[in-house]
């Protein structure tokens, strides 16, 4: 333990591994664009380790896949990929950005979709919308009915890719259109927000997506990766569907100790699409969370076991959920074992954390348990993170993400690790 506490302790940042250069059109470039997503990595670090650690042909696994950026990295590149995410809105998303669809086919759809949405509005006809209290609670009767006939008109597609395509557009725009409070992560209601007309920024946001697909497209078709296949799975990171020895690279960011977090920054979009209805129970699944009843955790790590205690003796509240958190992450690399050949590599991009100022090296515990279970250290690159989707900014008493516009003083993520491992 102490030998891997002075290794990262004594590692020098690589500003190769940055891209601070690297603009919201630079990351946002073909379908990276589609849909807001919370702590997502760039597309260029994905990237860079799909071409720096396999060749064309080689399986991509990201069993965290998030919104799909490994995955649409690595079928651009000419690498078959499996993604897997126990979020159903993920699943949509990754869905949507990782199949390109013939740009006048979709131009064709759109088309039809809007006169269908426009016959909607100007008739005033009962749309089907949620019947739940959440709904009523973020957005206003006649926001809702507006928001109700884009979403009954996009049911009525036919065709499962363009249903996905415009669902995952209706879900970029629910918070836009809800009173939850833009610059803030947290669900948090601002009574005097002017929300804007749902059917005039649906039109714009899917005229980009229009426009990105038509890249991805041509993109593809020039590289000759159009047949590349990208599998999107909704499902348990401890079990993914492919075949023991068979995988080359592992390109992941898991979520932190305080995933549950990332279901309340989808709620909207689990509750318009029927995929919670509970969000007790919508956050249950998620990895690490506080709604988890396990009783028994397999840390696997001197170091894990140490902030555990810690956790526990100044009373955070979060020595539990930290314990579940690890156990899971532990079972999670047992199965990239499993999966990956011999020499395969896992990359893991993740940062460290605090609760009430007690330090969470995440990146150094998990080094320690993969060593545990037969891997071996291969690289682990420390990285500034000069922007990220969510604010850099951690309340210090709960360690939970906040606005950068309130009073926390806790930086939450000003660098990172890619932790590099070998299946030996």
């Amino acid at each position: 333990m102490n030998d891997i506490i002075q290794y990262f302790e004594s590692s020098q940042f690589d500003d190769s591994w940055s891209f601070e250069g690297c603009t919201p059109k630079d990351t946002n470039y073909v379908t990276h664009g589609y849909h807001r997503y919370p702590a997502k990595f760039i597309p260029q670090l994905a990237a860079r380790l799909v071409k720096e650690l396999s060749a064309p042909g080689d399986l991509i696994v990201d069993p965290f896949m998030g919104s799909g950026t490994a995955l649409v990295e690595a079928k651009i590149l000419g690498r078959p990929s499996v993604g897997v995410d126990i979020n159903p809105v993920a699943h949509l998303i990754s869905k949507a950005k990782v199949t390109p669809i013939e740009p006048s086919a979709a131009q064709a759809a759109w088309e039809t979709l809007a006169l269908r949405i426009n016959g909607a509005m100007a008739h005033r006809t009962k749309p089907r919308a949620p019947d739940h209290a959440r709904i009523d609670y973020w957005f206003t009767p006649e926001t809702k009915r507006a928001l109700g006939a884009i979403h009954s008109a996009i049911q009525e597609l036919p065709d499962e890719h363009l249903r996905d395509f415009f669902l995952c557009g209706f879900s970029h725009i629910l918070k836009n259109c809800s009173i939850w409070l833009m610059k803030s992560i947290k669900p948090t209601r601002d009574r005097s927000k002017t929300i804007p007309d749902p059917h005039l920024v649906f039109t714009r946001h899917v005229r980009q997506m229009l426009k990105r697909n038509a890249d991805f497209w041509n993109l593809l078709q020039t590289n000759g990766t159009s047949d590349c296949s990208a599998s999107p799975h909704r499902g348990d990171s401890r079990q993914v569907p492919v075949r023991d020895d068979s995988v080359a690279l592992v390109v992941t960011s898991p979520p932190y100790v305080t995933s549950y977090e990332y279901a309340d920054l989808h709620q909207l979009t689990a509750l318009w699409l029927g995929y919670a209805d509970d969000l007790g129970e919508f956050r249950k699944p998620f990895i690490g969370s506080a709604q988890n009843d396990k009783e028994q955790v397999a840390i696997g790590s001197e170091l894990g076991e140490k902030i555990v205690d810690e956790l526990e003796r100044n009373k955070t509240g979060k020595s539990k959920e930290v314990a579940v958190y690890f156990s899971e992450m532990r079972e999670s690399f047992m199965e990239m074992h499993r999966h990956l050949r011999h020499g395969g590599k896992a990359c893991t991009v993740i940062g460290d954390t605090a609760f009430k100022r007690v330090p969470v090296p995440n990146a150094e515990v998990f080094v320690e348990q993969m060593l545990g279970i037969g891997f071996r250290v291969h690289r682990i690159i420390k990285r500034r993170i000069p922007s990220k989707i969510l604010p850099q900014t951690r309340d210090p008493r709960t360690g939970k993400f906040t606005s950068s516009s309130n009073n926390a003083k806790t930086l939450a993520y000003p660098y990172e690790y890619i932790v590099i491992m070998e299946k030996v």
